[in-house]
């Protein structure tokens, strides 16, 4: 009964994935995978079979025909009696079993397989052997794969020759005359051993190739005793080999067991001396003492090898004095333009669950994403994005039916303004309610809002069988006002309210939102029922439960007889299931490494999910290896990144984003784009599997203009940064440039810094870009040492490009950690924060956000606060602002008010030569201080100050107003 359950289970989970990938179109994935997998098993079972099997056969037709007389014989005797009537069964059983287990052992290894059969070179000479990269990637892999099943072969073809003619005589452990084998004995094993021999000769050669992957040195990579010991070693343990290899083969004629003892002696003892000694003897008396001067050459191979492995090695680097002082002349220059995204998606996910999760069903992730959308003049703005997926049935309806037929969907995007916050310190919604509204719906056009396919809710659904649940008709009724644009207030730094277009207040909502229709586009047909609206999904997502024979094989596969007995199900309904996005890609593309934040956009009328693909290896010579899962894991993560899925465990040495693929929220389609096409790793893959990747042409502009820079791609290459922005090898061996990435001192443990996602005006760059940025601190220390930023808008011709802002090392500039201590210790900070901290509000500190500003850098950290006590209810709204610039730090109501607080005061420039004002003088023009000061002069900073808010706008008058302010402080500032 448990081998027959075992087979059903087995044979259901092969033909449901089969009928899985057909539905989404990957059915030469499925079969690619499956033929390659069935022939590594039938060719290395019957590799093993026939080896072990003819080393049995022979070593029974070889026993002796007479056996001596003795103890040992007579016990072994009863044995012969017992075996020699299945003989023939126990050979078969034997056999079947060990060409069995080598050929799922194989099977596994289908991946190597397929990438030496189609490999693409790199183009790219290793070094030291001169081959092409291809070869250690490709090549090399399946040739140690390959050479490990045959030394199994042959070890397995000894051992049952030593027993089989131990057991009818061959061999003796007790013999008068001396003879412990019989000739056709000692032949036999001969031959065996002159094979593994043979064998042992072809790995060591092979090792040698092996050697850029050496661990010995300095560096990972051939080390100079690699290269100028061990490689000749091996090489000379290669000839040793063969010569001994010869002389087991030699001993079918000699046939005296001192020539392959002979033999394993030279051997052995060349393997201690030659390949052991020898190179211990030139580490330690040649290389130690002078490991600098001669580790040099192979350090920077190291290097280079390893940048370019890494897509590192064109990084931009730029020397950056980091100004600590500035004027107010300074910061009303240096304010035109510039944005900041205060809006924090770690925090915020809270208030969005609060004010649009609409139902207590759905769900919002824990950390939102950060993606670009046009707002009403048609600028791209930073917007935090999520979409509303469905977690369950309310917990006392968590019955099967609901589960998997009733609440079948998510339903919507929520959206709001990176940059804007309104009276109440809340995000500013852009997208929000059921059905869903806003400025996103005005810029994009109708979608389909309904979201089948997520991260959240059943494993599977069944859908056109009961009436599904879609939206509830009253949903204004629970979200009450929702911020939008009108309601930004005016100290934002982000789009006017001018030209926002959103329901104007609540009333006008409520009256909008008692449609019992959904959102146009959409594709279900609905009918209301009371307070709620259903919908019967007309996608063609899932699979087809078109016989009551599919029934019984989902039956098994979830150990649900419910889809059996439940008469709703008929022919034309369809079982949804893989219903994650990274999983159905990983499914669809099992070569690829799935980035650990897939994203949610609105393209071409649907719903789809972003998700960044990785080529891999662990193969590519001289690079330093790393764990993935260490390398992407931060305070968001919080060790839960997503594995390697390309590569058994986690080290890759290799790395390329070459892949963007998009999956349906609605009907679960799966593409592939080839986004980096020059990828040699993708074109063996694309060979392996052809026709299932889409040429990166066939993007629709709408889709390129969400697409973005993969977070977990930059973080591997931050942490490879770390090290390798030092090119130079002397100074890498010294190490005293190495980095280190902080710690998020915002998130209250010991995790990295996350990057962070924000359009900055970037030194040298006459536009502001989007981008993902990082920082590093000296190793061992938290002064900030370099600022690292990636173009992450793909319409820009810089797409990709990593830049680096080297900092002095000179000088001291505070970095996040100490930026965050200065905070908590500065007095006007504590004033503030005190009664907000000693009341039973909780505070929330927000990303802690680094970007170039005036030739320095700026630090700018929201603060949150939420009621305390309040349960559920409370959730985080932004109250204030922090920002740094040098050592110093203030703290305001919003952004501008924070930065007037933080250059008070320098706002009065005196000329080259003339004397400084008198104490009194001194301060309240930088828009918020006290002392007095020229009311002219105060009156312009203030009146610049405020045309940089509105400058936000992006508006022809805001800027406008902005230049004549900027004009009326410059002559107001050269009278004084």
């Amino acid at each position: 009964m448990v081998v027959i359950i075992a087979v059903l289970m087995l044979a259901a989970n092969f033909w449901t994935d089969y009928k899985w990938f057909g539905s989404v179109g990957y059915t030469s994935v499925f079969v690619t995978e499956l033929w390659t997998r069935v022939l590594l098993f039938a060719v290395s079972g019957l590799v093993m079979a026939v080896i072990v099997g003819a080393s049995i056969f022979f070593a029974y037709r070889s026993r002796p025909g007479i056996r001596p007389m003795s103890l040992e014989q007579q016990g072994l005797d009863r044995y012969r009696q017992s075996i020699d009537p299945h003989r023939k069964l126990f050979f078969w059983i034997a056999v079947g079993a060990l060409a069995l287990l080598a050929g799922v052992a194989a099977s596994g290894d289908w991946r190597s397989y397929l990438q030496f059969m189609n490999s693409t070179e790199f183009g790219v000479d290793d070094p030291e052997f001169g081959m092409d990269v291809a070869f250690f990637a490709f090549v090399y892999p399946f040739l140690r794969v390959l050479l490990g099943y045959l030394y199994a072969a042959v070890i397995l073809a000894f051992i049952a020759a030593v027993i089989v003619h131990y057991l009818y005589g061959g061999v003796r452990l007790q013999n008068d005359s001396g003879q412990r084998a019989t000739p056709a004995a000692r032949v036999h094993l001969s031959v065996l051993l002159g094979v593994f021999v043979l064998l042992r000769a072809c790995s060591y050669w092979l090792d040698r190739y092996g050697l850029v992957f050496s661990e010995r040195g300095y560096t990972f990579g051939a080390s100079y005793t690699d290269v100028n010991a061990v490689k000749t070693a091996l090489l000379i343990l290669t000839v040793i080999s063969v010569i001994c290899a010869v002389l087991f083969f030699a001993n079918i004629y000699f046939k005296n067991t001192m020539v392959p003892m002979a033999s394993l002696g030279l051997l052995v003892l060349s393997a201690v001396l030659v390949g052991a000694a020898y190179p211990a003897i030139v580490q330690n008396f040649q290389v130690d003492p002078n490991e600098q001067r001669l580790e040099s050459p192979y350090i920077e191979r190291n290097i280079e090898y390893t940048r370019n492995a890494y897509g590192i090695a064109d990084a931009e680097v730029q020397a950056y004095d980091a100004t600590t002082e500035l004027s107010a002349q300074d910061l009303v220059e240096e304010s035109q333009g510039t944005t900041v995204r205060l809006v924090d998606p770690s925090v915020v996910s809270q208030t969005f669950q609060q004010m649009q999760q609409v139902r207590g069903f759905y769900q919002f992730p824990d950390v939102l994403e950060v993606d670009r959308y046009p707002d009403t003049s048609g600028n791209l703005i930073d917007t935090i994005v999520a979409v509303r997926e469905l977690d369950g049935p309310p917990e006392d309806q968590n019955n099967w039916l609901n589960r998997h037929l009733i609440y079948t969907h998510g339903y919507g995007m929520v959206a709001a303004a990176g940059t804007q916050i309104d009276a109440e310190g809340r995000p500013v919604f852009t997208e929000y309610n059921i059905p869903p509204r806003g400025e996103l719906s005005d810029a994009v056009g109708e979608y389909e809002p309904r979201v089948y396919y997520g991260r959240e809710g059943a494993d599977y659904v069944i859908v056109q069988a009961e009436e599904e649940y879609d939206y509830p008709l009253d949903s204004e009724e629970d979200t009450g006002d929702v911020p939008t644009p009108e309601d930004a207030v005016e100290t934002e730094v982000s789009p006017s309210p001018d030209e926002a277009r959103a329901p104007a207040d609540a009333d006008q909502q409520g009256a909008e939102q008692t449609e019992e229709a959904p959102a146009e586009g959409g594709e279900g047909a609905d009918e209301a029922g009371g307070s709620q609206a259903y919908n019967r999904y007309e996608g063609s997502g899932g699979v087809q439960l078109s016989s009551f024979f599919d029934r019984v094989l989902y039956a098994i596969k979830y150990q649900e007889p419910n889809i059996l007995l439940n008469s709703a199900i008929a022919s034309d309904s369809r079982i949804i299931y893989e219903r994650d996005p990274v999983e159905r890609v990983e499914k669809v593309a099992p070569f690829l490494t799935m980035d650990s934040r897939p994203y949610p956009a609105v393209v071409d009328g649907r719903i789809v999910w972003i998700v960044d693909g990785y080529t891999t290896s662990n193969g590519y010579p001289y690079a330093k290896p790393i764990d993935f899962t260490q390398a992407v894991t931060d305070t968001f993560t919080d060790g839960t990144a997503q594995q390697v899925g390309a590569l058994p465990g986690n080290e890759v040495n290799y790395i390329r984003n070459s892949v963007k693929a998009t999956v349906d929220a609605y009907d679960g389609s799966v593409t592939l784009y080839a986004w980096d096409e020059e990828d040699p790793v993708l074109r063996t893959w694309m060979d392996s599997f052809p026709g299932i990747i889409t040429e990166k042409d066939e993007m629709s502009d709408e889709l390129v203009d969400h697409l973005r820079y993969p977070d977990d791609l930059f973080k591997v290459q931050r942490e490879i940064m770390r090290e390798y922005h030092v090119t130079n090898a002397s100074a890498f061996y010294g190490g005293q440039d190495f980095w280190s990435v902080p710690n998020d001192p915002t998130g209250g443990t010991e995790a990295p810094e996350p990057p962070y996602r924000q359009t900055i005006h970037y030194p040298g760059e006459d536009e502001a870009t989007f981008s993902l940025t990082s920082t590093f601190v000296p190793r061992g220390r938290e002064n900030l040492a370099a600022f690292m930023a990636v173009d992450s808008d793909p319409r820009s011709d810089d797409y990709g490009q990593l830049k680096l802002l080297e900092l002095p090392r000179s000088t001291v500039i505070f970095g996040p950690g100490q930026v965050q201590n200065a905070f908590d210790a500065d007095a006007d900070v504590r004033e503030v924060l005190l009664p907000l901290e000693q009341s039973n509000a909780e505070v929330t500190r927000g990303n802690l956000l680094t970007l170039p500003f005036a030739g320095g850098l700026l630090y700018v950290e929201p603060l949150y606060v939420q009621a305390g006590g309040g349960g559920a209810a409370s959730f985080p709204l932004l109250q204030q602002v922090m920002v740094g610039f040098g050592e110093e730090v203030a703290i305001g109501s919003s952004l501008p008010d924070a930065l007037s607080n933080l250059f008070d005061g320098e706002a009065q420039v005196p000329e080259e030569g003339a004397e400084e004002p008198p104490p009194e003088e001194e301060g309240g023009a930088g828009g918020g201080g006290e002392g007095g000061g020229d009311q002219e002069l105060t009156d312009a900073l203030n009146e610049a100050v405020e045309a940089w808010e509105e400058a936000q706008e992006s508006s022809e008058e805001a800027d406008k107003r902005l230049k004549e302010a900027l004009e009326a402080l410059e002559e107001q500032m050269n009278e004084e």
